[in-house]
């Protein structure tokens, strides 16, 4: 049973300044809500009851969002406003959320090997929070676990990719070893086309094993003198049985402003509350500009 998760959210946020510079990039709102909710909502619902964020300098709004406010609560009753006060706390009741600092910015394989003592001898869940990923019938990470329940190793969550896009993503070089599901020869990061030995991308959720933790303590810094993951992957794969899951799904890319000026506009069409009224603005717009 995997019951641990790790959220790295120590990065900068670059691609999104100046709105970064005092806000964390996890926080920044699809519609209503920041991304980083999102994502601890997808491990929740996984079964997931243990989360181990890593986060850095800047970023003590993520802890203050998953805290118990109790001023605005207060206020909240004060105005009688109960429907939004439940769903306030239910934000800090999600899941039992810890947190932990990256010293410095030494790459996201750096930063996971801080969850080390917290996830001890146990496997457990990588959710990067700068992509979003609704599955189609249960969340992704639930479909990875799946995954992992049926082979005991670890296993990557996969998306098919424009064969011209490849070099923006780390890719897997397998074989099918089931419906959707492969067997990992290597892992290969943002190789050219010709290069690239398959299209099916690495998707920003991981099912990991403890073993992966010697690896990363034997990788070298590698691409901007960082701890690579991928780097940690192509050492586990040639020892450990390794596996990739093309999850049925939808991917958000949040990392580049068009991407999440997309994800805002799927979200928010897909809100109750304005969902509709938004639509018909929209077509508005489009004639108007014609």
């Amino acid at each position: 049973m995997i019951r641990k998760a790790v959220i790295p959210a120590a990065g900068y946020g670059t691609r999104f300044l100046p709105i970064t510079k005092s806000q964390p990039k996890e926080m920044i709102p699809i519609v209503d809500t920041p991304v980083v909710q999102y994502v601890v909502e997808e491990a929740v619902a996984s079964g997931i009851t243990d989360i181990l964020m890593i986060i850095g300098k800047g970023k003590r709004a993520i802890e203050e969002h998953f805290d118990r406010s109790p001023i605005l609560e207060e206020s909240l009753i004060k105005k009688g406003n109960l429907e939004m006060l439940e769903k306030i706390r239910n934000i800090s009741s999600l899941a039992n959320i810890h947190f932990v600092w990256q010293k410095e910015m030494n790459g996201l394989g750096d930063a996971i090997k801080y969850a080390r003592c917290h996830v001890n001898n146990e496997p457990f869940a990588v959710l990067l929070g700068d992509t979003l990923l609704k599955g189609d019938e249960e969340p992704v990470t639930k479909q990875l676990i799946d995954v992992y329940n049926r082979y005991k190793s670890p296993v990557i969550a996969l998306e098919e990719v424009e064969p011209q896009l490849v070099h923006r993503y780390g890719v897997i070089d397998g074989y099918q070893a089931g419906e959707n599901v492969y067997i990992a020869r290597n892992w290969v990061e943002k190789p050219s086309i010709k290069e690239a030995p398959s299209n099916l991308a690495v998707a920003s959720r991981y099912i990991f094993t403890p073993e992966i933790f010697d690896y990363l303590d034997n990788t070298p810094p590698g691409k901007n003198n960082e701890v690579q993951l991928t780097d940690a992957m192509r050492q586990m794969v040639k020892q450990h049985p390794m596996y990739g899951l093309k999850f049925k799904g939808k991917r958000y890319d949040i990392g580049n402003k068009l991407g999440f000026l997309k994800t805002n506009m799927v979200y928010a069409l897909q809100d109750p509350e304005i969902g509709e009224p938004l639509k018909i603005w929209l077509k508005e717009f489009v004639q108007s500009l014609d």
